[in-house]
Formats: structure tokens, C-alpha cells, sequence
């Protein structure tokens, strides 16, 4: 078998940052297409490789080839059985993975669709999923779908989903030698505030996964001169919520958390700005729970929004499993270990070997 920490080191030292996938996608094509049992189809900087051995199910590994752009860590550096470096985790060590996959597993149990995109670290139209899910939806069809998203070589399971709502409060101008004369919008920030800093933090527990809900202000604007009283304030906040509920359902708890510290009828505003669905655990489906058996360790919860959420979206189980800590994605300490790598490599392997045997 490869050595997957070097395999890992060839592909972090192939730039990649967001829209700029082209090099790495190159490199990845030509090498699945020396793998004489797949079928290799390309759509932009997206590349798909797939069995058809006509098994009764299908399985898909799904990576991004992009990352997010270098802090002083662009290029490899291998100290013992650790390698450093921009996407290192996040997720080079999982295209590692599913490559050494690729080449080296020729008569799966299930058959085996491996995607390879582009555009996941920036605004969602850009995502690579879903240019292939408009070009060509066939190249996604599976009856479940692994993300090599880092997880410690844990299954992280479903993913959150996130809304982020403006709070724009209203007031009324005056001089600051006056104030008294108006209303300031800014301060009216105070109240919206204490009922942000103060929601009770929810923990659904799904298929054994701790989810913790997130409700925080993340931007904030507001005043027009020094000398004047501001007639208008925006507050920007995120809610990362469980997959026991809606985006409608995220959104009315946010509404219900401001309250009155919100005078919608008085000429206050909400407006969503974005939103992303949830996904389920999923953990059911057997040839996830498969995975899980091999995986030997319990699941956890997926404390943020991945792309499960796109294949949940289109009726296909999913869950997220990969090389690498996910607490240090996009950072400059950027890091996978050997040991994860040929542990992701060996439970994927076996699942692809033996399918659902073991759930």
C-alpha cells in the first residue's frame, strides 16, 4: 500500500485555494484514470470515478479539492509520522485516502462512485455538487454517501444547520447636546444583546449524538456622525441548530428568543439573509452502520454544516469520516497524522470489501 502521509504531502504541495482547483483536479483525474475497473467522467474542476460492477448497492466518497488560502503553511513538511500544511486536514488527507481507495480496491462488495469537487470553502452557488447535480445528476446517484471531512477518523455524524438572521432596529435623529429629543438605535442594541448572551443552550441528543445549539451576534453597525443620535442600528447573528429541526423552525426560535427587545410594528426589521438545512445522523442505513462498526469508536455529533446537508437534501444518507482534527481546519497549525490516515483507509476499505455485512 501507498505511504498515505507522503501521498498526502504530493497533494498539499498542489495549490488549491477556492477556483483555483484546476492543477489538483488535473492530477487526480490522470491518476484515476490509470485504475482500469473505473469509469472517469469530468465536469469543470469535478471529477467522478466509478465502479460498475452491477452490485446492489452503491457507495459514494465524497472530497473538495479546494482550500482556503495559506497562512505560511502552503507547503508539506513531514516531522516523524506527522504532516503539516495548508489542507493537511482539511482535506487533503482524505483525497489521500480516497485515492489510495481508488487504486487499490478492484472488486468492491458495493459499487463505489468517488467525487471529487471543487468550491466547497465559499458561497454555496459555487459548490461543485451542485454544478454536477445541474450537469449530471447520474454521476451523483448512491444509496449512501461518506464525506472525508476531518473527524479523527470518528464518525461524525448528520451535520447542523445554520441561518443568520439581521436585526435592524429603528430610532430617531437628534443632536448628541439633545438626545433627549430622539431615540438611539444603538443603544437599543443592549437589549438585543442581553437576550442573545442569555439563551439557554440547547443539547438534542439523535442517534446518540450531542448536538449544542449556537446562537451568537456576529456583526454589528450602526451611527451616522459623531454629533448625532443614530436613527438606525444592524445586528448580524448566526444560529446553528440541530437536525430535529427546520430552518422555519430555527428562525421562529431565534423570533422568539428577541421578543420584545424587537418592535416589529414600531418599524423594526428581520430579514434572513441565508440559510442551510440540517442533516440526520442517518446512522441506520446499513452501509453507515457498517462503517460505524469499523470504526470502533462511538459517534459524535457534526458540530457544524457540511455537505451531508447536500445529499440529505437529495434523499441519500450521509455522514462525515475522515483523517485529521477538525479544530484545526484553517488554521497555520494545519496538521493530519499517519496513524489517522491508515485508520480512515482501513475501516473505508473494509466496508468497501464486505459492504454492510457488519451493521
Amino acid at each position: 500500500m501507498t505511504d498515505l502521509l507522503h501521498a498526502c504531502a504530493e497533494l498539499v504541495d498542489i495549490p488549491s485555494v477556492s477556483h483555483a482547483e484546476g492543477p489538483l483536479a488535473d492530477v487526480v483525474e490522470a491518476r484515476l484514470r490509470d485504475v482500469p475497473w473505473l469509469t472517469v467522467d469530468r465536469v469543470g474542476d469535478n471529477v467522478v470515478a466509478r465502479t460498475s460492477l452491477g452490485r446492489a448497492q452503491r457507495l459514494l466518497l465524497a472530497g473538495h479539492l479546494d482550500t482556503v488560502p495559506a497562512n505560511g503553511n502552503e507547503r508539506a513538511r513531514i516531522e516523524g509520522d506527522v504532516l503539516w500544511g495548508l489542507g493537511a486536514a482539511d482535506m487533503k488527507g482524505g483525497l489521500a485516502v480516497f485515492l489510495e481507495l481508488a487504486r487499490t480496491v478492484d472488486e468492491p462488495a458495493v459499487d463505489v462512485s468517488y467525487v471529487f469537487y471543487a468550491c466547497e470553502e465559499v458561497a454555496s452557488r459555487h459548490n461543485g455538487l451542485l454544478h454536477l447535480g445541474a450537469a449530471r445528476p447520474d454521476l451523483l446517484v448512491a444509496d449512501a454517501a461518506v464525506l472525508g471531512e476531518p473527524t479523527g477518523a470518528v464518525v461524525e455524524a448528520g451535520c447542523q444547520g445554520s441561518v443568520r438572521i439581521a436585526v435592524i432596529l429603528s430610532g430617531e435623529r437628534a443632536h448628541t447636546a439633545r438626545p433627549w429629543m430622539g431615540r438611539n438605535a444603538v443603544h437599543r442594541l443592549a437589549a438585543v444583546l442581553d437576550r442573545v448572551a442569555g439563551s439557554a443552550e440547547r443539547r438534542p441528543v439523535l442517534d446518540g449524538c450531542e448536538y449544542r445549539e449556537a446562537l451568537q451576534a456576529v456583526h454589528v453597525e450602526g451611527g451616522v456622525a459623531g454629533n448625532v443620535v443614530p436613527d438606525r442600528a444592524v445586528l448580524h447573528l448566526n444560529h446553528r441548530f440541530a437536525p430535529d429541526r427546520t430552518i422555519d423552525e430555527a428562525v421562529a426560535h431565534v423570533y422568539e428568543v428577541l421578543g420584545d427587545s424587537v418592535e416589529v410594528v414600531d418599524g423594526d426589521t428581520l430579514e434572513v439573509l441565508d440559510a442551510a438545512a440540517p442533516a440526520a445522523p442517518s446512522l441506520d442505513h446499513p452501509l453507515l452502520a457498517a462503517l460505524l462498526a469499523r470504526s470502533d469508536a462511538a459517534p459524535r455529533a457534526k458540530l457544524g454544516w457540511t455537505d451531508v446537508s447536500f445529499f440529505a437534501g437529495r434523499g441519500v444518507p450521509a455522514t462525515n469520516f475522515g483523517p485529521g482534527d477538525p479544530t484545526l481546519a484553517h488554521t497555520a497549525d494545519e496538521r493530519v497524522e499517519r496513524r489517522e490516515l491508515d485508520a480512515a483507509y482501513a475501516v473505508l476499505q473494509g466496508v468497501l470489501a464486505e459492504g454492510a455485512s457488519l451493521s
